[in-house]
């Protein structure tokens, strides 16, 4: 069968696209669904050298994906990368029942062995013991709002040696700094978030910047870039970060410093640190 699409990696299986709703019954493509493909594909351009990173350290090889959803991401890796290996396991974690059902069903179809879908919450999976005590990958993709920050404190907790996320909706800051703007007004750093507009878009980068620095903190070597174009998702920064090193207290002091100085002293928690 020729393919549709050039951009189809070799070795695809044309089965799998078709299952995910990608490809139609009789092998064509329309352009969302070529939008979407092309989404994935960028994302394993990033991923696959972290994996091989981990075949060559004879790692154990476990990924978990959390917000899996339909799981493109975890059936596209495992059919790329996994199903000609001898070890090896792709978790997908989801809280919708029904996406967590149609994905074991397709798992079991395509004789996907090495994979597992798990109904819970990414919080709720940092101590399941339906997942392994230590892992290798942890993505987490359009997670929204604080899943984000779960997903940060799964991976330091089972010592993942990279971390891939593409944050989403983040409002706990935003809302943080509405509550607290009244007793800031003297400050005239709050100038940056003043009108309702800034609030949201501050916050959601601050955010940002404070996961990047808790990584630090927590030894993570971190490079931050853009997913996709504007045209395609405002969803578009990705966090890429690999364990390098022991805690680091300069970051851990500045993540201290930067929400006390934010008026967000209350967050200390959410973005904690080893020091």
């Amino acid at each position: 069968m020729n393919k549709p699409m050039e951009e189809i990696k070799d070795g695809q299986s044309f089965e799998l696209l078709k299952e995910l709703h990608i490809l139609t019954r009789d092998g064509k493509i329309n352009q969302d669904s070529r939008r979407k493909l092309k989404q994935v594909y960028h994302l394993c351009n990033f991923i696959e050298p972290l994996l091989k990173d981990l075949v060559e350290n004879k790692a154990e090889l476990t990924v978990v994906d959390h917000g899996a959803g339909k799981s493109y991401l975890g059936f596209i890796l495992y059919d790329l990368f996994f199903k000609t290996l001898s070890h090896g396991h792709v978790y997908g974690i989801e809280t919708r029942e029904a996406l967590i059902e149609k994905s074991q069903q397709l798992q079991k179809k395509l004789e996907f062995k090495n994979m597992s879908f798990l109904n819970l919450s990414v919080a709720e999976s940092t101590h399941s013991d339906k997942l392994p005590k230590t892992v290798d990958m942890v993505t987490a993709l359009h997670a929204c709002d604080t899943a984000t920050d779960d997903a940060i404190h799964f991976a330091v907790t089972k010592n993942a040696k990279h971390v891939v996320l593409i944050p989403c909706c983040q409002a706990e800051v935003a809302n943080h700094l509405r509550q607290n703007k009244a007793k800031m007004l003297a400050h005239p750093i709050t100038e940056i978030w003043r009108h309702p507009i800034h609030t949201r878009e501050f916050g959601s980068h601050i955010t940002n910047v404070l996961r990047c620095l808790q990584l630090e903190a927590h030894g993570y070597q971190v490079t931050v870039t853009e997913f996709v174009g504007l045209e395609h998702s405002m969803k578009n920064e990705l966090i890429v970060a690999t364990k390098k090193e022991g805690p680091r207290k300069r970051a851990s002091e500045r993540v201290q410093i930067i929400l006390d100085e934010l008026g967000l002293a209350e967050l200390k928690s959410r973005f904690s640190t080893p020091f």
